[in-house]
């Protein structure tokens, strides 16, 4: 488990700058440039996300089931899934009404989809993994949603063509990933 919290302590550290750290990242963004920033900023990420599967993949190993969620759950994980496909999507196509209207879709993908995993399942791992991502999404949301106040953002109006793109793509990947790339990298059919 050090492992898998030391990548959890990394990678959500690293994404929490603009809760904890904004004008102290702003200040490191201005002295190195936005290209190295970036780069320094990928590596970082990239060395807490290796540690989080790797660290995950030991867990594995050893497990410690703290609940055992009914087998409804698993199933209502494979919806919770689907919207946030659609809601990841959102947040990178221009001009949907997902992105009008919630600001930050990507986040609220993330809490979807932790959330979901929690429901479905109760070993010691998933509840550190999925609960801490669950955690940083809330706390980043929230803290967003102000920011976007404070500053009066507003986001375009979205689009009907722009609403279709994000629910195929949201879709077609999230098929693509539930009928074979989710037993492919991790081992789990989500839909048995």
């Amino acid at each position: 488990m050090t492992l898998l919290i030391l990548g959890l302590l990394i990678f959500l550290g690293l994404h929490s700058l603009r809760i904890f750290a904004s004008a102290w990242r702003d200040r490191q963004v201005a002295r190195l440039g936005l290209k190295r920033w970036k780069l320094i900023y990928a590596l970082i990420a990239l060395a807490g996300l290796v540690l989080i599967c790797w660290g995950f993949s030991l867990a594995r190993l050893q497990p410690v089931l703290l609940y055992s969620p009914p087998p409804l759950l698993r199933h209502l994980n494979a919806l919770f899934t689907l919207v946030a496909f659609v809601l990841f999507f959102a947040a990178k196509v221009p001009r949907n009404h997902l992105k009008a209207r919630l600001g930050h879709p990507q986040v609220l993908a993330v809490k979807v989809w932790a959330f979901g995993h929690l429901l479905a399942i109760g070993m010691l791992r998933d509840v550190l993994l999925f609960g801490s991502f669950l955690l940083w999404a809330v706390v980043l949301y929230i803290v967003s949603r102000r920011r976007d106040r404070l500053a009066g953002t507003v986001y375009p109006a979205g689009t009907l063509k722009a609403d279709l793109i994000v629910l195929a793509l949201g879709i077609g990947v999230w098929l693509l990933f539930a009928f074979w790339l989710h037993l492919w990298l991790f081992g789990v059919n989500p839909l048995v």
